[in-house]
């Protein structure tokens, strides 16, 4: 069954036309986000699927976006990753593959790394700038055809969690969920609801009708897949942050439902996945790829 796909188009001058694509196993909304004079196009957070059962590996996902991009006659001209997602595998190198665009992540992606070999106990193991053509440092600049992009580094969700700031929309990930959900877990290691509090208030700092686009959304209570709001919406009606609500009640309200909350059932698999851009570990003497699980380290 094909992934939902919503359609939010220009505004005007230095605005992307922006596709979210819905996947439903893990929740995630991946996106293409287009300047419509040139056609040119990049692509965020594009899933690898993932069968925890079986631990087989696919790409419909990534095929439809791919799709899309034909049927709308779009150019790839960057494929783009704002974190190393926990709760599903990334597409990446595969985009590069198929599309010839280079790939992209935040610089503290390194930090990362070195903070999950010690997990895996993999030392050496990764290296994302071998990986990945660009790591992206708070404050770098680039262009998706004629449309300036800015880099905000978001920590919070993660110690290396980017914003890709693009006229009047912003793609803030693991930061903001759709306003009757909140916003993000925290308490992955290098976490910090300190630094995502921060992180949430700098997007809340853009212009009131800037278009937030999420990275996850659960159809709370029975609703319809979300994705999109504005700075407005989330100043209005966000449930963790409308009112008056201080650093030291969000802090406490998010480390509370945190300690509440499992690990993704997928990430200790896709870390090491996403770690390397999406590809599998090296293929061992039988020609198969093989996880690193730990045990009880969780």
């Amino acid at each position: 069954m094909k992934n939902i796909v919503r359609f939010s188009p220009s505004n005007g001058a230095n605005s992307p036309d922006v596709w979210g694509i819905y996947e439903a196993d893990t929740g995630s909304i991946q996106y293409v986000v287009a300047d419509p004079a040139t056609k040119q196009a990049a692509l965020i957070d594009v899933v690898q699927n993932f069968d925890p059962r079986s631990a087989r590996t696919s790409f419909s996902s990534a095929d439809q976006v791919l799709e899309l991009v034909q049927q709308n006659n779009l150019k790839v001209q960057w494929v783009l990753d704002t974190h190393p997602h926990a709760d599903h595998m990334m597409a990446s190198a595969y985009l590069k593959e198929k599309t010839g665009a280079p790939n992209a992540i935040g610089k503290k992606v390194q930090d990362i790394a070195e903070l999950w070999s010690t997990f895996y106990n993999l030392p050496n193991t990764f290296a994302p700038a071998e990986d990945f053509d660009y790591l992206f440092s708070e404050g770098d600049t680039f262009k998706i055809g004629e449309l300036d992009v800015q880099v905000w580094l978001s920590p919070g969700h993660t110690l290396g969690s980017i914003t890709y700031v693009v006229g009047d929309a912003a793609f803030v990930h693991d930061t903001f969920m759709y306003p009757d959900s909140g916003t993000s877990r925290a308490d992955f290691p290098g976490g910090s609801a300190k630094d995502l509090w921060e992180s949430l208030q700098r997007i809340l700092s853009l212009p009131d009708e800037t278009r937030l686009f999420v990275g996850h959304d659960y159809g709370k209570d029975g609703r319809d897949p979300q994705w999109e709001a504005t700075v407005k919406q989330h100043k209005l009606e966000n449930i963790h942050l409308a009112g008056k609500v201080s650093e030291a009640q969000y802090r406490q309200q998010r480390d509370e439902r945190d300690a509440t909350l499992a690990l993704p059932d997928r990430m200790l698999h896709a870390l090491q996945v996403n770690l390397r851009a999406g590809k599998l570990p090296e293929l061992e003497a039988d020609g198969a790829s093989y996880f690193k699980i730990p045990a009880n380290k969780f």
